[in-house]
């Protein structure tokens, strides 16, 4: 049961007139759906929501002397239009909003009907074990720490040579079943890192969703695969010393064989990706349907919530599967505290193994190997070498790239139903040279980085109308301006670079224009303070006045904090992905990447991670 600050807070921001009780009155199970929401986010996230409803609370408390629960539809608004006139308040507002649409778009989606999708096959097996099962001292040739892209396709590698491989997981298994089973919003909270929540910190501050599941963070991508491209990969030999960039395309080769990687047929894209085609064309821009690891797709636009019918194959379904059928073990659950070293070997110390935590509080394990792979993401791997007393590098948790991004939405004439077809369908690659990258992105309802308009009648109006929204988002190649602090808890931080900043004003335009040639009648900007564009010259007018700052920014794809490369005194690892100072430690990782790859990252890492694992065994 939602409190009942959170229930008037919620009636306010949405404009719930609904008596409550009947089942066509969506609008009043939004708080108990929030309530949800809110437990599965980190403590300051939930404490930040839950004061400002307890602070407009106070606020129309001290305006008419009752609370917002106890006020009239009539009244509230009237309440949150003289909020709406504040120019200082709209960006806290636009925050808190964000988990409230959550809430709303899936109450929503499931009074209008839920369009489900059966399995089209069942997985293929995995050899997963809960770490509450796992012995509490076991031993193995090689621990793969982390089961994502790097660590999938390292711990096949290995086990394929013949190595006993036992990977760890912090989180579980879910299945493409339970996907089917259970509401988006429902697996949301679930399968991503802090509910969804993780910031990094900085100015402005960014939202960094990490999956947190078997198969990491390619259970929760959005499914694009883009090759490296040669001028980065070029770079990070030539720049960096990076020997394996120059190794990567026969690599590449096999991750895209791994996932079945070819190009989305048009016949599923659907509106949203047909528009940004459309719009492309009349400009003469370069755009294509992307190339995605989901032969057979259904267009549920789910990717971000794990597929539910199969079609996308993220590691899960395909690298790891692969590794178990060589022999290597998973367990589920399990958090590593620390990289055991052995400080007295033959030519230095040496990795002698991992302690590990069991999350369902069972105490702790160790597994002894002379061989960790560490893969835990560039967020989670720093701490992770600083816990473990290797973390002694001054550029560990430096360089740090995120992929800043920022949404754009139109409004037309006729239905656009977005999350109808391909979650990410089109690239529009005319900026990329300038560093911007354009995809034609919709998700479910309310999972969007973009944030509606408005409080009360008028964001109630906007939810209603979002079946006529098509959306593109952005996002652009950053020079690496973040570092990952902390040891026991991770701690990011990123300050956008001047150019950078430059590099998203110029992709909202691109994407306002690209919508506006498309037939838009009007361009939401994703500004809180001018929020709507209805001409191009509107635009370029609102973009003249405002900032990167005032844009509602997200980011995608952390990179290069344990970056590789020859120069001892730049990179924590070496060439071949070697942790300096320690034998037996091997980083496989997007953190291993010693530059922004300017793409979708997961071709990238995947190529990196088989190249460091061949590269050991030719050792």
């Amino acid at each position: 049961m939602s409190s009942r600050s959170l229930t008037g807070f919620v009636a306010a921001l949405i404009a719930d007139d609904s008596s409550g009780g009947s089942a066509a009155d969506w609008p009043a199970r939004v708080p108990g759906r929030l309530e949800a929401v809110l437990d599965s986010m980190p403590l300051p996230a939930r404490a930040g929501v839950r004061a400002a409803a307890r602070g407009l609370d106070a606020y129309a408390l001290a305006r008419t002397g009752r609370g917002l629960a106890a006020l009239s539809a009539a009244e509230r608004e009237t309440l949150v239009a003289g909020l709406g006139a504040r120019p200082a308040l709209l960006p806290l507002l636009d925050v808190v909003k964000v988990p409230v649409l959550l809430a709303a778009g899936t109450e929503r989606m499931l009074h209008q009907g839920v369009r489900t999708a059966a399995p089209a096959r069942e997985d293929p097996p995995l050899d997963c074990t809960p770490a509450g099962a796992w012995p509490a001292r076991s031993t193995a040739d090689a621990v793969v720490v982390g089961s994502g892209a790097g660590g999938a396709m390292a711990a096949r590698t290995l086990a394929r040579a013949g190595l006993h491989v036992v990977v760890l997981e912090e989180g579980q298994h879910h299945s493409t079943r339970s996907f089917g089973r259970r509401t988006p919003l429902d697996r949301f909270a679930e399968l991503y890192r802090d509910g969804g929540a993780t910031v990094a910190l900085g100015n402005p501050p960014l939202l960094l969703p990490a999956g947190r599941a078997v198969g990491g963070t390619t259970v929760v991508n959005s499914g694009t695969c883009y090759r490296t491209p040669d001028h980065v990969r070029e770079g990070w030999a030539k720049d960096f010393g990076f020997a394996l960039a120059e190794r990567l395309g026969p690599y590449l080769d096999e991750a895209e064989r791994t996932l079945r990687v070819a190009t989305q047929p048009l016949d599923v894209i659907g509106r949203n990706g047909r528009i940004a085609l459309a719009g492309a064309e009349r400009l003469g821009w370069r755009a294509a349907p992307l190339r995605r690891n989901a032969p057979g797709c259904k267009g549920s636009c789910q990717c971000v919530v794990g597929c539910p019918t199969g079609a996308k194959q993220s590691v899960q379904l395909s690298a790891l599967p692969d590794a178990c059928a060589a022999g290597a073990r998973i367990v589920t659950g399990a958090r590593v505290r620390r990289v055991l070293v052995d400080p007295d070997r033959p030519g230095g110390p040496r990795a002698a193994g991992v302690r590990v935590r069991r999350e369902d509080g069972g105490g702790e394990f160790e597994i002894l190997a002379p061989l960790v792979v560490v893969a835990a993401g560039a967020l989670q791997s720093p701490p992770l070498l600083r816990r473990s007393g290797l973390g002694g590098h001054p550029r560990l948790g430096r360089n740090l790239s995120v992929h800043p991004a920022t949404s754009v939405a139109g409004r037309f004439a006729e239905p656009v139903t977005a999350w109808e077809g391909v979650l990410q369908s089109v690239g529009v690659e005319e900026h990329h040279d300038g560093g911007v990258l354009i995809e034609a992105t919709a998700t479910p309802p309310g999972m969007g980085s973009f944030v509606l308009p408005g409080l009360g009648s008028e964001l109630r109006r906007e939810l209603e109308g979002a079946d006529r929204l098509a959306t593109l988002g952005a996002m652009i190649a950053d020079r690496p301006s973040g570092r990952v602090l902390g040891r026991d808890r991770t701690l990011i931080r990123y300050d956008l670079d001047r150019r950078d900043a430059g590099r998203l004003m110029r992709a909202v335009r691109a994407m306002g224009e690209l919508l506006f040639a498309a037939g838009a009648h009007e361009v939401l900007t994703g500004i809180p303070t001018a929020p709507r564009a209805r001409t191009l010259a509107e635009l370029d007018a609102v973009l003249a006045r405002v900032g990167p700052r005032q844009l509602h920014l997200s980011a995608y794809h952390p990179t290069g904090t344990v970056a590789a490369g020859a120069d001892p005194g730049r990179f924590p690892a070496d060439a071949t992905g070697r942790l300096r100072g320690v034998q037996g430690v091997l980083i496989a990782d997007a953190s291993v990447l010693p530059g922004c790859p300017e793409v979708n990252p997961q071709l990238s890492i995947m190529a990196a991670a088989l190249a460091v694992a061949e590269a050991h065994l030719e050792r």
